[in-house]
């Protein structure tokens, strides 16, 4: 498959293509919130429960934005409105007319990369229905504070 992310326009790219860019980290899965007082978005520990944690795949992918309404998905309009994405994103880095990371799996041809480097949550969360009742405020791991967009991302 040739470098289509550096060839083709994101709004041109297919499905199928769009797809691909995303890296399989699952950093998008993860449950946040927002401090509004603070203005900082909260990041846990704690992941979709319709996650599976050791294959970091959605067990209902073509249903999750019905099972979970507040489920991202990530397009090439609304790229920009996710800047708290990492910089190592695919759609990220597409979207700001930079190149996949060199462990991404369109360059290795091995999607376990991205888990074997460390780059994704797998080893690293709790599924929300394991909490067992534990406010998820205590697994707050991260703030970032709250911008309007990315202006490192192009606006093809």
């Amino acid at each position: 498959m040739s470098d289509f992310w550096l060839e083709t326009p994101m709004r041109e790219m297919t499905s199928e293509q769009w797809e691909l860019l995303c890296d399989g980290c699952a950093k998008c899965c993860r449950m946040q919130f927002v401090d509004e007082e603070e203005g900082l978005l909260m990041q846990t520990d704690v992941i979709c429960y319709l996650l599976d944690e050791k294959s970091l795949n959605c067990t209902d992918y073509g249903n999750r934005t019905k099972l979970v309404p507040d489920c991202m998905q990530i397009t090439p309009d609304n790229i920009h409105d996710y800047y708290w994405l990492p910089d190592t994103c695919g759609y990220r880095r597409v979207a700001a007319g930079k190149d996949l990371p060199d462990w991404h799996h369109l360059k290795t041809g091995d999607r376990e990369t991205v888990h074997k480097l460390g780059f994704s949550v797998r080893d690293k969360v709790t599924p929300e229905n394991l909490l067992g009742g534990q406010d998820i405020e205590d697994r707050i791991i991260s703030w970032i504070p709250i911008e309007d967009s990315d202006e490192d991302l192009d606006q093809d």
